[in-house]
């Protein structure tokens, strides 16, 4: 945006370096008019002269480096990293040196750097340089204007909005104390060039509010502070007017509140076509526009819609990076033949990411997994984008079973073929063991397919990313995609601290870009979220050891969510009996364990509507099938699994009555095909053959009164079980 334009005109003040003698003084000013003209050639001759008269100051050769940037309109971005890096060794060892009064002379040169850092996406080296200018700087001068406002776009960027608002502060104090000193100036001046002059400063101050407001309005989004964001939105309409930028941070702002229709409408009603293009301002509005519709429709839960949108958004990304030339691979022609300002036009990889999250909750894990790849070659230190990746093996090779667990409408889950006929007629049962299977055969599994193998490398990479001995908080395990508006992404982040605050920052925050940084709750609930999904890779891979240690490892976090405790509870038992433990097993089996399945949404005022990007409140809704939605399901569940461990160990009576006490809590259209194989077993190992074949007849278990009239019945009747006074019976239909 415009503040690409103020940094580069920062830059134009090179070429105003004063000579010891008049005529290198005249020099110079001729040298600066030609190129504040556009003359480059007359301006580098004027150089080359004045280099003549004084070739020991390397200012003029800098001087020479930034025209002959601008004369190759500004695409030799590479070219010009260099030459500076020549000349700050020249001058300097490192920035590191910049402590000295003397060294402002040469804040020009390290804020130059500054900038090809900022256009070459290296925000932290940009920011290292920008703060310490900003120690050495004159507060009234234009060039520390540009220097705050450099610092306040990379504070942005990189999800700082308490610093950012703190340079603001500053930069709204300085800028009334200089427009009150300019008006006081002027008015004792008898130059007739001071009308001009005052029209011109007020021109800049009016631009320089403007860029303020709308700054404001972004960390205030950042921070989700809605009041304040509110009151800078209407100073931002009052000054910019229905200008696209500020259309685009209202949009975003409601989209914030959930006013998802109201965001749609004033996204509409901007006018992109006079927006100027990307070689201008660093921005394609085309490619903003269609990403904010899909992120929008993503929070309405209209997916499809939204995979529709970010499709778009791709593609007219594409256009602008062919339109620009981007479309070399060598990293040494990466920054040649395009201009500066464009080089942060090209959003190809946080649009990928956009849409693998929305192809993961579509039901379309190979696709996702394609874009998320790409997309985890640049955010490769991203530990929920290595999540995502799992999430995507895991739900490209997950069993048919879990579609079918919720109503039956056939035997098809239970017998999977009948041979012979009349008294030779034979039921073959299906089966539904899915261990040790192996999923990719004869290749290896660090090989990017979407296996369980490489879901458990993924899963191991997104643990080794996160820090350890953070606090425990509330769950929040979706990712945040980013919700571009003119330069801006959407964020979740909150930080108390003031603008030196940074070795605070950085205890605090986990950077997961392109999405907002995680918080110290958010941390930990990702974790759990990990520690689950490892247990279950593993417990597919046959690894039972490793998913025992992981789901143990889930089951001690301090404030793990109902959800996962459960299937904590239930990972672990399976990894026991697998192993023999069955008696441990039956202590995680034990229905009291399971107290909440809650998934755990954050309810403080700072954490709602966070990561709106990556999963809206109708998301959470949209539990999968085989899910629990109840404390009473999941009990249920549990008993079901009990049932199986008393059988292995012989118990078939206590195992019966965990089936029937399961089967009395749930619809019966929501018993699982497992447990009606188990009440089968339990049955012929009783001896009723009749009434096991009724049991897959039917698809159901039968209640105890059917039992008892069982013509081959060789034990007594089994009693009614009573349920524990902590259960709430749920009368079958």
């Amino acid at each position: 945006m415009a503040e690409n334009t103020d940094q580069n005109e920062a830059k134009h003040d090179n070429s105003s370096s004063p000579g010891n003698a008049d005529q290198e003084k005249e020099t110079a000013a001729s040298a600066y008019e030609a190129f504040s003209a556009g003359k480059y050639d007359e301006s580098l001759k004027s150089l080359e002269a004045l280099q003549e008269l004084n070739k020991e100051d390397y200012k003029i050769a800098l001087n020479k480096a930034v025209v002959e940037f601008y004369k190759s309109s500004q695409t030799t971005t590479g070219t010009l990293k260099q030459t500076l890096i020549a000349m700050k060794n020249q001058v300097h060892t490192s920035a590191e040196d910049i402590d000295g009064l003397d060294d402002v002379e040469n804040s020009l040169l390290y804020y130059n750097q500054a900038i090809i850092h900022y256009h070459m996406r290296q925000y932290s080296e940009a920011i290292a340089i920008g703060e310490r200018l900003y120690q050495f700087l004159e507060p009234f001068e234009r060039f520390a204007q540009a220097v705050c406002f450099l610092l306040v776009d990379l504070y942005l960027l990189t999800f700082q909005p308490e610093k950012a608002l703190h340079l603001l502060a500053v930069l709204d104090k300085l800028s009334v104390q200089g427009s009150n000193k300019n008006g006081k100036g002027e008015s004792n001046s008898s130059n007739k060039d001071g009308p001009n002059q005052r029209a011109e400063f007020t021109a800049r101050i009016e631009a320089a509010k403007s860029k303020m407001h709308q700054y404001k309005v972004r960390a205030y989004i950042q921070m989700k502070s809605s009041k304040a964001c509110k009151r800078e939105i209407k100073s931002v309409m009052n000054t910019a007017g229905n200008s696209a930028p500020s259309l685009f941070l209202k949009s975003n702002f409601e989209y914030l509140r959930g006013n998802y229709r109201k965001a749609v409408k004033l996204l509409n009603s901007s006018n992109i076509a006079e927006h100027p293009g990307p070689i201008k301002t660093g921005e394609c509005v085309r490619c903003m526009f269609w990403n904010n519709l899909g992120c929008i429709h993503f929070a309405m839960g209209k997916h499809n819609l939204g995979i529709f949108y970010f499709k778009k958004a791709l593609q007219e990304n594409d256009h602008t990076c062919a339109q620009l030339g981007d479309g070399s691979s060598g990293q040494s022609k990466k920054f040649t033949g395009i201009p500066m300002c464009a080089l942060l036009a090209n959003k190809r990889y946080e649009l990928l990411y956009n849409c693998g999250i929305q192809l993961l909750h579509i039901g379309r894990p190979l696709a996702a997994f394609e874009c998320l790849m790409e997309a985890v070659q640049v955010y490769h230190s991203n530990p929920r984008l290595w999540l995502r990746l799992s999430e995507c093996c895991i739900s490209a090779n997950k069993g048919g079973s879990e579609q079918e667990s919720k109503g039956l409408p056939c035997k098809k889950g239970i017998v999977q073929s009948i041979v012979g006929q009349g008294y030779h007629r034979k039921i073959v049962l299906a089966s539904q063991s899915t261990q040790n299977t192996i999923y990719s055969e004869g290749q290896s599994a660090a090989i990017p397919v979407a296996s369980m193998e490489f879901a458990a490398i993924c899963l191991r990479n997104a643990l080794l990313l996160l820090p350890d001995h953070q606090q425990q908080d509330t769950k929040t395990e979706n990712g945040s995609k980013s919700f571009s508006q003119s330069g801006s992404t959407e964020s979740g982040s909150e930080n108390s601290d003031a603008c030196s605050g940074k070795g605070q920052d950085a205890d605090k925050f986990l950077s997961a870009a392109p999405s907002s940084p995680l918080r110290k709750q958010e941390v930990e609930n990702l974790r759990c979220s990990i520690l689950a999904c490892s247990a279950y890779v593993a417990l597919a891979l046959g690894d039972n050891l490793t998913a025992l240690n992981h789901a143990e490892k889930l089951l001690h976090q301090t404030k793990v969510s109902g959800s996962l405790k459960f299937l904590g509870h239930l990972y672990a038992a399976e990894a026991l009996i697998s192993l023999d433990r069955i008696s441990d097993a039956i202590g995680h089996l034990n229905p009291e364990n399971v107290t909440d399945v809650s998934m755990g949404v954050l309810t403080s005022e700072q954490d709602q509507g966070s990561d709106k990007g990556d999963e809206s409140v109708e998301s959470w809704k949209q539990t999968p099938l085989c899910y629990p939605s109840s404390v009473t399901a999941a009990r249920a569940m549990m008993l079901f699994n009990l049932g199986s461990a008393y059988c292995l160990r012989s118990e078939y009576e206590k195992a019966r009555k965990c089936l029937q006490q399961a089967a009395s809590m749930v619809n019966t259209k929501e018993i699982p095909p497992e447990a009606i194989l188990l009440g089968v077993y339990l049955e012929l190992q009783n001896g009723n053959t009749q009434l096991a074949l009724q049991i897959i007849k039917r698809n159901q278990l039968l209640p105890t009164a059917v039992q008892r009239v069982s013509p081959e019945s060789r034990k007594k009747p089994v009693q009614p079980v009573q349920l524990p006074s902590s259960f709430t019976p749920v009368q079958r239909k």
